[in-house]
């Protein structure tokens, strides 16, 4: 396989790195549906909280050497108007309470600069959450309406538990997905093998990991044993950009988890996962098949305690629907394969990678992190096959468990396995990317 990147730098540190996770305990994580399906037993009626992201990145913005343009992986989203910049990443404000003993409520609302509240290119927030949880059956909690979806891990975390500012690409290709208007008539492609081409203002925005539907869900301990089930059906689409969510989805996941004690989202604990997710997005008049899948091990112990360590590790493969994201905002001479996204809904089409991450506790408040991730799109297409991979380098700041400052620097690589000029030339621009965020809960 040919390398095509200025970078190679970063490949020499991977051993360093893995050399760190033989050392630290296996596997963290809290129990996401417990968090986040209900409310706490002595919530009050009607609770209000929220947090706040103001975020910083800074990145060279190379310019490629055959278009002389930005490409967008030296750009920050969703606007892709600037290499270096301050936004407010997220801003949100959550209602959640107890109706009664057995019906708790969330709901929450996006007003930050993201993918989420980016449709059609304009800023527009929207209802990220927002669903009623019905405890009235043993062993079978019911969760209706607008949903996180059970999935990797990495797409069920809350804000808080986050230890980068920029999430895997594994996670946010596959997983975060980009929601299209399935009402409007596209026409495939025959250049491209009878893909398709979207424009980047006929996207509604990223779904957030949420769907509509309806989730059982519960889990049961034995002794420092817990076992966890979620498995929903519902409709593929986002509520928040008025697409028409008439496409049905099934999601399921599994977790087993050795409590070492604590509770909430720091507790300390050895867990693990495998998940399943199949989706029928439709387009131009055709229903595809979208599926994905994966297996994760998280651990965490001593949480803001000297010491304190963990350890986390998601593999995620997907089939079906892929897309690529646009490689350049639309400029004079630019084709239209390089500004708009490249959409591949075939059954044929694949995509796989992985991240793991380590953490280590210095002080009561000084945390350090080292993450790889690994995500391998479309080797099933020679001429599409690209290959991203980040070490990324993180330090934390917790001032409490709700409230922090992060710093990380990520080295970035693109690798082309079949290169042409226009593929080399963007390959051979990536930046490496410094990015700063404070988290801050009310």
């Amino acid at each position: 396989m040919q390398r095509i990147n200025r970078k190679g730098h970063a490949q020499r540190i991977i051993p360093l790195f893995l050399a760190a996770l033989v050392w630290t305990p296996l596997a963290q994580a809290a129990n996401w549906f417990a968090l986040q399906g209900i409310s706490p037993a002595k919530a009050p009626l009607f609770g209000v909280s929220g947090f706040i992201e103001p975020s910083l990145y800074a990145q060279s913005g190379t310019e490629d050497a055959l278009n002389h343009q930005i490409p967008h992986i030296n750009l920050v989203g969703p606007n892709f108007t600037q290499s270096t910049t301050a936004q407010i990443l997220r801003a949100r404000i959550m209602l959640r309470g107890n109706i009664n003993p057995h019906i708790s409520y969330f709901f929450g609302g996006e007003f930050g600069n993201n993918g989420f509240t980016n449709i059609r290119g304009k800023y527009q927030p929207g209802l990220i959450d927002g669903h009623f949880t019905f405890s009235y059956i043993p062993g079978a909690r019911v969760e209706v309406g607008l949903i996180r979806a059970p999935s990797a891990e990495g797409a069920m975390q809350g804000f808080m538990s986050y230890n980068y500012v920029i999430s895997p690409t594994v996670v946010t290709q596959l997983m975060n997905q980009t929601m299209y208007d399935s009402g409007k008539p596209y026409q495939p492609v025959r250049a491209l093998g009878g893909n398709y081409l979207i424009p980047g203002t006929d996207t509604l925005g990223i779904n957030g990991f949420r769907y509509p539907g309806v989730m059982l869900f519960d889990w049961f301990r034995h002794g420092p044993w817990e076992f966890t089930y979620g498995a929903m059906v519902g409709m593929y689409g986002t509520v928040a950009a008025g697409n028409q969510s008439n496409s049905p989805m099934e999601a399921a996941r599994l977790q087993l988890a050795y409590v070492l004690g604590g509770k909430g989202p720091f507790r300390s604990d050895i867990q693990g996962g495998l998940w399943y997710q199949h989706a029928q997005p439709l387009l131009d008049g055709h229903s595809y098949n979208m599926d994905r899948y994966g297996v994760d091990l998280q651990y965490l112990q001593g949480y803001m305690q000297p010491w304190g360590r963990q350890l986390r590790f998601e593999y995620i493969r997907g089939s079906g629907w892929i897309d690529a994201p646009a490689a350049f905002s639309s400029a004079p001479g630019l084709p239209a394969p390089l500004t708009n996204t490249q959409l591949y809904p075939g059954q044929e089409n694949r995509a796989w990678g992985y991240m793991a991450e380590v953490g280590l506790f210095f002080t009561h408040h000084i945390e350090a992190n080292l993450r790889y991730d690994y995500y391998n799109r479309l080797p099933n297409n020679p001429a599409q096959n690209r290959i991203f991979k980040t070490f990324a380098i993180g330090l934390q700041y917790h001032f409490t468990p709700l409230t922090k400052v992060m710093a990380g620097y990520y080295f970035r690589t693109l690798d082309v396995p079949h290169p042409n000029p226009v593929s080399a030339s963007v390959a051979n621009a990536v930046d490496n990317v410094f990015a700063m965020q404070a988290m801050i809960a009310f």
